[in-house]
């Protein structure tokens, strides 16, 4: 038996870039936001610590313990990342609750351009699909919605699971889920903590950055799992 291991952000859908999850936000907060202001405010929350960007360089000490475990609860990851914004001012009431609840609808994200072919095209060859993920909240809303959710079998989430990548063990669990050898999966992500499937016997696919809807190569799975690529 086969499986496909694939990791969420990152590898088969990118979160909105912050630019837009500002201006989308600051309109939830009835702003309508434009301009250099919305750039500069999109910049300093990048740097601060978006959710879905780059690790911030400073995390207050009050929100230190929920950032360690933000990947372990809801309520962590929910505490760490508005903590983290509500460190910037930016005088928009209820702004970092805003950008955080815009993370748990499909508005906020995007699926790259060959995720749904490469997951049909794993599904009509009996590979199982499952997700893979360090996360503090269920995705699962937001990949019925992409489309995604119809293709996947089962979902290793750390919140749920209790690890986190690149520990072993949820690795081993979603392999679990599916029944599948871990000798017999490919873990798909795009970060060192994802190809730490190779200590319980995965191969794995890591791929570059992307774009948000562009093309990911996700396709290089395909024949690693011995499946032909659908034609376009």
């Amino acid at each position: 038996m086969t499986a496909a291991l694939v990791d969420f952000q990152g590898t088969i859908a990118q979160v909105e870039e912050p630019l837009r999850r500002v201006i989308g936000a600051a309109a939830a907060c009835g702003v309508d936001l434009a301009g250099d202001t919305a750039t500069r405010l999109a910049s300093a929350l990048v740097e601060a610590g978006l959710a879905g960007g780059p690790l911030p360089t400073r995390v207050p000490p009050g929100i230190l313990t929920a950032w360690e475990r933000r990947d372990l609860t809801a309520a962590d990851h929910r505490a760490a990342y508005t903590g983290l914004a509500a460190g910037v001012e930016s005088g928009i009431d209820g702004l970092p609750t805003a950008l955080y609840d815009r993370l748990l609808t499909a508005d906020g994200w995007q699926a790259y351009a060959d995720t749904l072919p490469v997951l049909a095209a794993l599904r009509s060859a009996g590979v199982p699909i499952v997700v893979v993920s360090n996360i503090g909240f269920d995705v699962r809303p937001v990949t019925r919605a992409l489309g995604i959710d119809a293709l996947v079998d089962a979902y290793a989430l750390s919140y749920e699971i209790g690890h986190c990548k690149p520990a072993p063990e949820i690795f081993r669990a979603a392999c679990a889920l599916v029944g599948a050898d871990p000798r017999d999966a490919v873990m798909v992500g795009d970060t060192p903590a994802d190809a730490a499937a190779v200590t319980v016997g995965c191969r794995c696919l890591i791929l570059p950055a992307s774009p948000p809807g562009a093309e990911h190569g996700l396709r290089a799975v395909l024949p690693m799992l011995g499946v032909e690529a659908q034609r376009r």
